[in-house]
């Protein structure tokens, strides 16, 4: 028992370090779309760290799961890490040192060739966080969750901190706010300020971690460095599809978007602004996804297991769907997480929370091939999901403009949740309810259309809106408490 105990102590751990880290990144977007008044700008940063996504899995190219596999079975980790350690930082040397040489060319090859200093500065930022990767995986390997959470909130608040320091001039409406200390805000330069800002935060981290990486030393052993890298360099095609699903959609608008890059940047600012207010979804879903994944395992030797998973995808689609309907139905509130400038986009939130309502539903789905070891089917998967995501986005940004970049998404991940249920009910065949999942999806989406269309439009009267659309998620309640709500109320008061 006491060592479930420790188990579930330290997943909470791992849980809320990974749910504060998002939510903190979440919490500078109401500061920044208010002082970033160029909406270009924050366009240029969302689709730079697009890019910086894709890369880092370059960088990491599977190392870091490589390192859990051969090190969590060893009686000698100090020279697993020596050895993965040691090699990822001769390849992260190598390859910033690229960047940076030919930084100009690929500062045109993203559109913005008169900013070379962009692509040194997030280079950068890849390198020092490449550097800690399999530091913090030791941390996790050698059961010291409380460090881990600490050295990832320390990364997030500096990086946080330093984004209100840079930003406070423009804030306050005083370029000159901290002119003793030597630094002018230029709003042209915002772009650097938030690069600057992360690239410090990078740096602090890193230099944390330097007495264990020295302690450790360094040096290769070929043999072991082989098996490391047979084992991860699959996992290079599983992150770049994982990855695609992810953030593709801001690189293919700023890529085919009609207009000046100037425009494009703009239109691709106000997407991935409005792209915050859908956090409250995001972060039940990862908060699922966290304690989901040990949950099922544990499940999976009892008798009703395969009911379980069911019961749970079940009530995992009430209560996301409540999260759709209470942000959806109230969007011009919830629009005051961006700054004014960037609202105009405000119309693809509900489209964004149907996406992660399908991320949700695809990581409920993906139980069946992880507790029958059918994980190749995870690649698959991740790969038809990417193919789905860039054809669909491709075809449909000529004439959705922005909101293609939200059906693609729903496409993408629609499509994985439907070849992982087809392909899991033949291996592992799980009795979800398809049928009351499909209802409370057309009922929550007919409440939504309803109000949108027939009620929004006709009431001026702000109170009476909010009224109205609470009678619209108390329908949505009482129908699911009436239906299955009130039957979990009695099987728990049971246990």
């Amino acid at each position: 028992m006491s060592k479930l105990k420790k188990l579930a102590s330290q997943t909470a751990i791992y849980g809320l370090s990974t749910l504060l880290v998002r939510l903190i990144n979440y919490g500078l977007a109401p500061i920044q779309t208010r002082v970033i008044e160029n909406q270009a700008d924050f366009g240029i940063i969302s689709i730079i760290y697009a890019y910086v996504a894709f890369l880092n899995v370059v960088f990491m190219y599977g190392m870091e799961t490589s390192f859990f596999r051969y090190a969590s079975n060893s009686d000698d980790k100090p020279y697993i890490f020596k050895t993965a350690n040691s090699m990822l930082i001769l390849t992260t040397v190598l390859f910033t040192g690229l960047m940076i040489l030919f930084a100009n060319p690929l500062a045109a090859f993203i559109h913005y060739p008169d900013h070379p200093e962009y692509v040194i500065l997030f280079s950068l930022i890849i390198a020092f966080d490449t550097l800690v990767n399999i530091p913090f995986a030791k941390l996790r390997l050698d059961s010291k969750p409380l460090q881990y959470l600490s050295y990832k909130l320390l990364n997030v608040l500096t990086n946080f901190s330093l984004n209100i320091l840079f930003l406070a001039p423009a804030f306050l409406k005083d370029y000159t706010l901290f002119e003793s200390f030597g630094f002018v805000y230029h709003p042209e330069n915002v772009v650097l300020y938030v690069f600057t800002a992360n690239l410090a935060a990078s740096i602090i981290t890193f230099l944390v971690f330097v007495p264990m990486i020295v302690r450790t030393g360094f040096g290769i052993d070929k043999p072991l460095l082989k098996q490391l890298w047979r084992y991860g360099s699959p996992l290079i095609i599983v992150g770049f599809a994982g990855i695609i699903n992810e953030v593709i959609d801001r690189i293919m608008l700023s890529n085919y978007l009609p207009g000046s890059a100037k425009e494009v940047a703009a239109k691709v600012g106000v997407y991935s602004a409005c792209y915050k207010i859908a956090i409250f979804m995001n972060l039940a879903v990862q908060a699922f996804r966290m304690g989901a994944e040990p949950f099922f395992f544990s499940q999976s030797k009892e008798k009703d297991a395969k009911q379980t998973y069911a019961d749970v995808m079940l009530y995992f689609s009430i209560f996301t769907l409540i999260i759709f309907l209470v942000v959806s139905l109230n969007l011009n509130y919830f629009g005051w997480i961006i700054g004014k400038n960037f609202r105009s986009g405000i119309y693809i939130v509900p489209y964004l929370l149907v996406a992660y309502f399908l991320l949700g539903i695809f990581y409920n789905l993906s139980t069946w091939y992880k507790v029958t070891d059918n994980t190749r089917y995870a690649t698959y998967i991740s790969i038809f999901g990417a193919i789905c995501t860039i054809v669909s986005t491709y075809l449909l940004i000529p004439r959705f403009d922005i909101l293609a970049g939200a059906l693609g998404t729903i496409v993408g991940y629609g499509s994985m949740s439907l070849a992982s249920y087809f392909a899991g009910q033949r291996i592992y065949k799980i009795p979800y309810d398809v049928k009351k999942i499909g209802f409370y999806f057309i009922l929550s989406l007919s409440l939504y259309l309803f109000s949108h269309y027939f009620i929004a439009p006709f009431i001026s009267n702000s109170i009476f809106l909010i009224i109205l659309n609470a009678g619209l998620l108390f329908v949505f309640l009482m129908t699911a408490f009436m239906l299955d709500i009130k039957n979990l109320l009695k099987k728990t008061s049971h246990v």
